[in-house]
Order: C-alpha cells, then structure tokens, then sequence
C-alpha cells in the first residue's frame, strides 16, 4: 500500500492494513473517492490508469465529490461523510486535513484573473463551509460548519459565523483531526 494511501487510512482507522483498507473501500465513500483518486494520479500504466478512472466516475456519481486531477493534496485527508464536496482545480491543501460534507473550495474572477485558496497542514474545514479566494489557510486552522471564508486565516485559529469571525487558539484541531503531525 503506497505512503498517501496509508496516511489517509491512518485518519479514518487505528488499522493500517491490507484487511483495514479492504474494510473501508467497502464502507466509506469519501475514503474509496480519495483511494481511487490517488490510484489514478499514480498510475503509470495506461490500462490501470483507465481502470481507475472508471472507478473514479463511478465514485464521483456516488457520492458527489469533485476534486479533479490538477489540485495538489497532501498526505492524510479525510473527506468525512463524503458527499458533495468541491474543490477548484487550482488549490492547493496541506498535510493531515479534514473535508466535511458539502464543504466547498473554490475560486472568486477578479480582474487580475481567478485565483483558488492555499489550505496549511492540520486544517478541519466543517460541514457546508465554504473557503474561496486566493487567499491562504495557516496551518492548524478550525473551520466551522457553515461558514465562509473568503480572507486570509493565520495559523492556530478557529473561523466561525458567515461572514466568518477569527478567533485565536493553541490546538485548534486537537480533538478534530487524528494524526497530529507537525
């Protein structure tokens, strides 16, 4: 099982193993989205590549979850309860992050050209928040459920409310997010 693969399972699972994995695939939409994702992005052979594409669809349909190919995600994401969850193609999120259902990561025109956000590492992003903009997440970032945030949000900070308020706190996502890595 490839690094990605085992980080991701290490957020949803205490079992990193081939049977734990099997387990999810079956169980977990947002974990069979982003397992087949990686495969696809990962994929040198051309039949496999196409093997997983059509899993990937598949899973899409399924669950509703956008993320295309171009988004550049790191190490240990979790999309819990995985449905409807959009992410523009130009962004960019850290290590060890949290997507909630319906959250959404997309991009603002401007005139000086569409821009999409920069998400840090140990980010939880809530239930039906939205985060859009070229604007940046700093790492250790508590997003609340239905908010929009459409301004920079420095590390160590929880965002509530729509128009969304920061307030300043250690440990943000402590009991949010499971592998605290820093």
């Amino acid at each position: 099982m490839n690094e990605m693969i085992a980080s991701d399972l290490g957020q949803i699972s205490d079992n990193i193993s081939a049977k734990s994995l099997r387990v999810h695939l079956k169980k977990d939409r947002g974990f069979c989205y982003l397992y087949y994702w990686r495969k696809v992005k990962a994929s040198k052979n051309p039949v496999s590549r196409l093997y997983y594409k059509i899993r990937l669809r598949r899973q899409y349909k399924m669950s509703g979850i956008e993320i295309p190919q171009s988004v550049k995600l790191g190490k240990g994401l979790s999309l819990l309860h995985g449905f409807g969850i959009t992410v523009n193609s130009k962004a960019v999120i850290g290590d060890n992050c949290v997507l909630m259902k319906g959250c959404t990561i997309g991009n603002v025109k401007k005139a000086d050209g569409a821009k999409a956000p920069v998400i840090g590492n140990r980010v939880y992003i809530g239930l039906n928040s939205s985060v859009v903009g070229g604007i940046h997440i700093g790492d250790d970032v508590l997003i609340a459920a239905n908010t929009f945030v459409n301004f920079d949000v420095p590390s160590h900070s929880v965002v509530i409310g729509s128009p969304g308020v920061i307030h300043h706190k250690e440990d943000a996502t402590k009991y949010y997010i499971k592998n605290q890595e820093k």
